[in-house]
């Protein structure tokens, strides 16, 4: 019998340590197969990039990107309400205070916004959020270990040295149709 109260009590502390608030990763998972919503999961692969020939600082920036993810709400005729709603859902979410502004571009109800979660020397995420009343809007998740706005930088420079593999980005040339 005290098997029993003990497993009770241990399901009830387990379901009342979870976590009910709306995050990014949450939303991601949610949305995955809607079919308004186009969603990519693309590793460090995608860059082909020849790392022998990459200085250290690139070296250590691609090692500390682990992925990325992209979801994005294609907006038609039929869903308009829906992209309001999801458009909001997100903006709240980005709201939470562990999400720090870095810049916001636009207005409030077209343009872009740059966020992250961790320190300022060692970011676990950049989100990348971008609407447009007549297309709809995609979020971008860059996750990696100890990431640095150095590093993103330095990030640049090897996607100018790479040769991405397009064919994994093609669901997104729907969205921009």
């Amino acid at each position: 019998m005290k098997t029993v109260y003990g497993l009770a009590l241990l399901l009830s502390l387990f379901l009342m340590s979870c976590n009910s608030e709306p995050t990014l990763q949450k939303y991601f998972v949610e949305n995955t197969e809607n079919k308004n919503f186009i969603a990519l999961d693309m590793s460090p692969n995608i860059l082909n990039v020849d790392k022998t020939k990459l200085s250290m600082a690139q070296s250590d920036a691609l090692k500390s990107f682990d992925k990325m993810n992209v979801l994005a709400f294609k907006l038609n005729g039929k869903n308009k309400a829906e992209f309001e709603i999801e458009r909001a859902k997100v903006n709240l979410i980005l709201k939470d205070k562990k999400y720090q502004q870095l810049m916001k571009f636009g207005s409030g109800k077209e343009g872009a916004s740059v966020s992250f979660v961790g320190t300022d020397e060692h970011i676990e995420e950049f989100v990348f959020f971008a609407n447009k009343k007549e297309n709809g809007f995609a979020i971008v998740r860059i996750l990696g270990k100890d990431m640095n706005p150095a590093n993103i930088m330095t990030m640049m420079s090897v996607l100018q040295q790479s040769n991405i593999d397009l064919e994994q980005l093609k669901p997104l040339q729907q969205l921009m149709k």
